[in-house]
């Protein structure tokens, strides 16, 4: 493709993505079924460039108004993830003496807000929350996620699954935490593997993994994944039960869940039973009510701890937004916490970073069964619970009896997850 007409087609897609109305990784899918023709360097660097200007966003903002025609331009010259060389014969002069003078910049002297570049509530409010190490994850956040894996345990042996990556040209790395997980730099074509294709390894965060190790769902027992969403902890889950006993996948959307169906397809568990629900007091989970061994509850979300891998949500979400997901996340974890049975676990997880949607949901759960006295729960420690599940250096993964995980101390997306028993 010609440079100008890579260049025009950023522009476009910058345009589309900038807008909001829709999740940036919706919109630049629903670009690339436009333009099939595209070849992998050119999708790569229409992607990667419109993830760059959405991480730094103000600060690009700021620097393009010295810059003259369309914004959406100035913004993908300035974000711009491909080959610099083809980036040149895209540019007249002025655009060229334009780039050399703000590559001068030195950005440690800007303000504050065009160095984190996020919204005023959200700085705050994770500056409070980490002090000195504010600096740190906003660092990470700027960086790419790699890609990590999950060994299908009823398929495949963590080693074999090395050897057979190692194979295809494919350097894997077991995961820190995770006795299940395999780390990539990169992001090699997986897809086409037999050991993808034949479900031996799943795509997931060593994060969401260690809230499935948390669970700690066992063989025979009944286990409710409440929001199971496209069902990536509902196979690990299914997994660690050795497809036995079973497990069910609830969801209120069942594109969800149908989206699940060639990941379950893959996996070869055949103890997964997808229900769509209405909502969390649905009469199919009153039925269940007392009979579960296993509860994990992974919460609707801000998302925020993913902000790695999804920039756009820093700048489609708002204080009123969260105060509203809070009050759901209660009323969905009350409800579930019905399901257990005496003895039964009880995990409410998010892929956060703020403490509204995990400490203070935690505190309001416990608070309003003290009010209530409808159930008896005692909060467990999350480190001894994960050491018991073969997690490696469990201590640092924790804040008080909580996990607690953030991108730039544990290289995974940002995870809560508080635990109970039912006495």
């Amino acid at each position: 493709m010609h440079p100008n007409a890579l260049l025009e087609l950023t522009t476009e897609l910058l345009h589309r993505v900038l807008q909001f109305s829709a999740p940036a990784d919706k919109v630049v899918s629903e670009f690339f079924r436009e333009h099939r023709g595209l070849g992998a360097r050119e999708r790569h660097t229409l992607a990667e460039t419109t993830y760059a200007v959405l991480r730094k966003r103000l600060l690009f903002q700021h620097l393009a108004q010295s810059g003259k025609g369309e914004m959406e331009r100035r913004l993908a010259l300035l974000g711009w993830q491909g080959n610099e060389g083809f980036l040149r014969a895209a540019l007249n002069e002025a655009e060229q003496q334009w780039l050399a003078r703000v590559a001068t910049i030195d950005a440690a002297g800007l303000p504050d807000k065009l160095r984190h570049n996020l919204p005023d509530w959200l700085a705050q409010a994770l500056a409070s929350e980490l002090g000195d190490d504010f600096w740190p994850l906003i660092d990470s956040l700027n960086q790419g996620a790699p890609l990590d894996l999950r060994v299908n345990t009823v398929k495949a042996r963590r080693d074999e699954a090395i050897a057979t990556l190692a194979a295809a040209g494919i350097d894997a790395k077991p995961t820190p935490h995770s006795p299940w997980g395999l780390r990539i730099d990169g992001k090699p074509a997986l897809q086409k593997l037999p050991l993808f294709t034949d479900g031996g390894v799943e795509v997931q965060d060593e994060g969401s993994q260690l809230l499935a190790l948390l669970t700690d769902a066992k063989r025979g027992e009944m286990v409710v994944d409440f929001c199971a969403g496209a069902g990536g902890k509902t196979l690990a889950l299914g997994a660690a039960m050795r497809n036995t006993g079973r497990l069910y996948a609830f969801d209120t959307s069942g594109h969800r869940l149908a989206a699940m169906k060639p990941r379950l397809a893959r996996s070869g568990l055949s103890n997964v039973h997808p229900v769509q629900i209405a909502h969390e007091r649905d009469e199919r989970i009153k039925r269940l009510a007392g009979k579960i061994d296993r509860v994990l509850v992974d919460a609707p979300c801000s998302g925020l701890g993913t902000l790695r891998r999804n920039p756009d949500l820093k700048w489609r979400q708002s204080p009123e937004a969260i105060a509203e997901m809070a009050e759901k996340q209660l009323a969905i974890l009350l409800s579930a916490s019905r399901l257990l049975k005496p003895g039964g676990r009880l995990v409410y997880a998010t892929c956060s970073l703020l403490a509204a949607e995990n400490e203070a949901i935690a505190a309001a759960f416990e608070a309003r069964l003290a009010e209530t006295r409808t159930a008896s729960f005692t909060a467990l420690a999350a480190a001894e619970l994960l050491e018991r599940a073969h997690v490696a250096d469990a201590g640092q993964l924790v804040r008080g009896a909580h996990l607690r995980l953030w991108p730039h101390r544990h290289q995974t997306d940002g995870f809560f997850a508080a635990v109970w028993q039912r006495d």
